[in-house]
């Protein structure tokens, strides 16, 4: 037994530190929001969504832009508020066409607490998608952000995005305020933690934490090898 006590609190620590992690990720998240106004919880899921273990690229919570047989999938833990998101979000977007069919990509909320609006912006993003129409909503986002990031309350801009997309006002506007939304963005960061999340961009290629810098050419390069590895190059 003395053998393997070492291992015993090393495992018992990381669960701990984990543990206190996400209780600090929430606690941030909570302290930003405004109060919210319950909703069904039908309402927060978007369509088309496969029920799975939290955190994973196929779980109900995700977006997925791409097929889901992909031998290559990308998943961006992203605040829309952040500067180095918009930029790794069009750079990756730009490279992920040269692959087609071979790539998707996957986005979990992750708002960080330093950015004011960020949890503001990841509700509007899940209230469109709410109306199947998250992708518009993050590509609009990160397009303008310098735009809405600098307002002091950037809700009219949430809400003019969401009518340029044709959506239901009255519906997103309950949705951008709602307790399944905000718990949907919460649950994503929360899962985040458990990875060893910490800030934005955090990008995973085939479960594999990418590292270094986030530019066009460490893209294709991660890409590249993870189609290797797979047979598929």
């Amino acid at each position: 037994m003395k053998r393997y006590l070492p291992f015993l609190i090393i495992a018992a620590v990381a669960l701990l530190t984990a543990g206190i992690a996400t209780a600090i990720y929430r606690s941030k998240m909570e302290a930003q929001s405004a109060p919210a106004t319950p909703v069904p919880a039908a309402a927060a899921v978007s369509p088309g969504s496969t029920p799975e273990t939290p955190g994973q690229p196929d779980d109900e919570l995700a977006h997925v832009r791409g097929p889901a047989n992909a031998p290559v999938t990308i998943e961006i833990y992203g605040d829309f508020q952040c500067p180095a998101c918009g930029t790794a979000t069009k750079d990756l977007d730009e490279v992920a066409k040269d692959y087609g069919e071979k790539v998707r990509i996957v986005f979990h909320e992750f708002p960080l607490a330093m950015h004011s609006h960020a949890v503001d912006a990841a509700m509007a993003a899940e209230a469109a998608g709410a109306q199947g129409q998250f992708w518009p909503m993050h590509d609009m986002l990160y397009r303008y952000q310098s735009v809405w990031s600098h307002a002091s309350d950037p809700t009219r801009f949430f809400v003019a995005y969401a009518q340029s997309l044709g959506l239901d006002l009255a519906q997103f506007q309950s949705d951008q305020h709602s307790d399944a939304i905000k718990a949907r963005i919460m649950t994503q960061g929360d899962a985040g933690v458990k990875r060893g999340v910490t800030n934005t961009p955090t990008i995973f290629i085939n479960g594999i934490k990418m590292r270094g810098t986030f530019s066009k050419e460490n893209f294709k390069g991660s890409i590249d090898g993870a189609l290797a590895l797979e047979g598929k190059s």
